[in-house]
Formats: C-alpha cells, structure tokens, sequence
C-alpha cells in the first residue's frame, strides 16, 4: 500500500494543510485543506472516501472535489459515484449543513438522482469493510461529535489512523496483540493549552504520553494534527516526557510503503 500525506495540520497557515490521506491512488481518508494540492487527474481517480467525524476541516474538500471531478468521471465509459463512507450522524451533518443548496449544491442528486456524483455509504464502529482493495476496520475515537479512527490491512501490518480523539480506552483494547505498521495519532495542542484540550477532546503530549503507555514499546508512531505554529513546542515536550517510541511527525507531502 501506498500512502500520500496531503495534510496533517490541525488548521491552515502557508504551508499547512488540513488533514487527508490518500492510500493508492484511489482511497482518501478524511477530506480537508489536502485534496486541493491534487491534479484534476488525480481527483477524478478518487473512487472512496473514509471520513473520521464531521468537522469542517476534515470534510470540506468533498464538495469541491465534486464539482471538480464531476464532468471527466461522467464522460468514463463505466461510470460510478464516489462513495463516501462515515458515521450516519456524520453523513446527516453533510446533508444537512454542506448539501443542502444553500451552502453547495446537493451532488448527492447532481447531475441527476439515478447518477449522482456523490454516494453517501453508513458505516458503524466496529465494522470490517472492503473499500475498493482495501481491508478497514472502523475504530473508536472520543470527540465532540460522532467519530470513529480507522486501521487499514496492509502487506506491512495495519496502518492505524485514529482520527481526532481525546483518552481512548477502547481503542488500545482494539489495537492489543495487533502488528502495526504505523499508528498516526493526533496530538492537537501543545500542554500550555492542556486544559483547552482536554475541553476539545483532543491529545497534548501530557494525555499523548498517557495514551502510549498502553502502546507496546517500539511501533512506528507518527503525530497530526499538530496547529500551525506548534510543532516544535508539541515536539519538545513529547522528548521531555521520555515518550518510549521513536515519535514522528507528519508533514504534507510525506509519503509511505507498506
């Protein structure tokens, strides 16, 4: 599996982008800020797209990628939507708040409802599903709205993605005796906005090295969705708190193997 880094900041600035992965070509995880750096081409190769939780910075590549795309994916000769996988209460904010004609153009019934661009697809935490070649399973996350994380199944081990998360419990048990070939976990705020965070339902290095304590020592382990203007304060504290992992962070236009 290939991975491509379009975004892993927790806002804009120059620079950063917010936060999508593109996995093979085809599959995006999350949609944010990162999809614009995209050919036209490359757009209209996306067939998937896996979104962890409903906020604006993970899901508002959609409609534009829509509109992009809508006219070279209707002129292929085997025409299909893309299917966009989330939570049900995560695909109703969208209907309600993105494509509802008001804020965009329902292309969830655009260009016509027997052949919209958009398909929106349910899925539940806990959920094994094949996204095009890929194994997923849905994980677990803690947030201020519905989200989940994901694990895709790679030749490597399993590419773990937990979405926007605060202290997850549950996730750890999931991830138990599993191989990973890399965990990307989120690490929002610096510990000077400790108490912001915990508010937020996110991971400062404080909660970040608490969380890796259920960790075995060791796993690739790369940090996102730092905000702009953080990353050497969020990495400085992670050193200083003796983290057992070798910790990473992403950067836009980082790209993987598995």
């Amino acid at each position: 599996m290939k991975l491509r880094v379009l975004g892993c900041s927790g806002s804009i600035a120059a620079g950063s982008r917010t936060t999508s992965f593109l996995l093979d070509d085809d599959l995006l995880i999350d949609a944010g800020t990162g999809v614009g750096d995209l050919t036209l081409e490359e757009l209209a190769r996306v067939d998937h797209i896996l979104l962890s939780h409903s906020h604006l910075d993970h899901v508002l590549g959609i409609p534009l990628l829509a509109d992009s795309v809508m006219r070279l994916r209707l002129e292929q000769r085997h025409f299909r939507p893309i299917r966009v996988y989330g939570l049900q209460e995560t695909l109703e904010a969208l209907r309600k708040h993105v494509f509802n004609d008001v804020l965009w153009p329902d292309f969830t019934r655009l260009p016509t409802r027997e052949r919209p661009i958009l398909e929106l697809v349910p899925l539940t935490c806990g959920q094994e599903l094949t996204v095009g070649q890929h194994v997923v399973e849905v994980l677990p996350a803690v947030h201020t709205v519905p989200a989940v994380g994901y694990a895709v199944d790679t030749p490597s081990g399993w590419w773990v993605y937990t979405g926007d998360t605060g202290p997850n419990p549950a996730l750890w048990r999931r991830l138990e005796r599993r191989r990973i070939a890399q965990l990307v976990i989120e690490t929002a705020f610096s510990d000077d906005e400790l108490e912001l965070a915990m508010i937020s339902q996110h991971l400062s290095p404080t909660l970040l090295a608490r969380e890796l304590n259920r960790l075995e020592p060791g796993t690739p382990l790369a940090i996102t969705h730092v905000k702009p203007g953080e990353l050497s304060a969020v990495l400085g504290q992670i050193a200083a708190l003796g983290v057992p992992h070798a910790v990473r962070a992403l950067a836009t236009g980082d790209r993987f193997s598995f």
